[in-house]
């Protein structure tokens, strides 16, 4: 599987209730079930208008199903090809 970041734009995002990213998180793991084993998601970043998902996925048009089917737009779609962290200067 490869990793991809998903730049979604979704405005006032950052001021979500605790439900809202609840019910959010329900929509976009019920796309999950349908699309498993082909993608999995990691994790999120919430910004103001924006989330950041890191996403694991055999390819681009699994992410774009997924985003078809949850209802969240996939604005950009990166592949990751390398992490790096501090212990990478070691």
């Amino acid at each position: 599987m490869k990793r991809y970041l998903i730049e979604r734009d979704i405005p006032a995002v950052g001021t979500f209730e605790k439900e809202q990213l609840r019910d959010a998180s329900r929509a976009s793991n019920n796309a999950l079930l349908q699309l498993a084993p082909r993608v999995q998601w990691d994790h999120s970043y919430i910004a103001a208008n924006k989330t950041f998902c890191i996403y694991l996925a055999e390819d681009e048009t699994t992410i774009r199903k997924h985003a078809e089917l949850s209802g969240f737009p996939a604005n950009v779609i990166s592949e990751i090809s390398t992490i790096i962290d501090p212990t990478t200067a070691g």
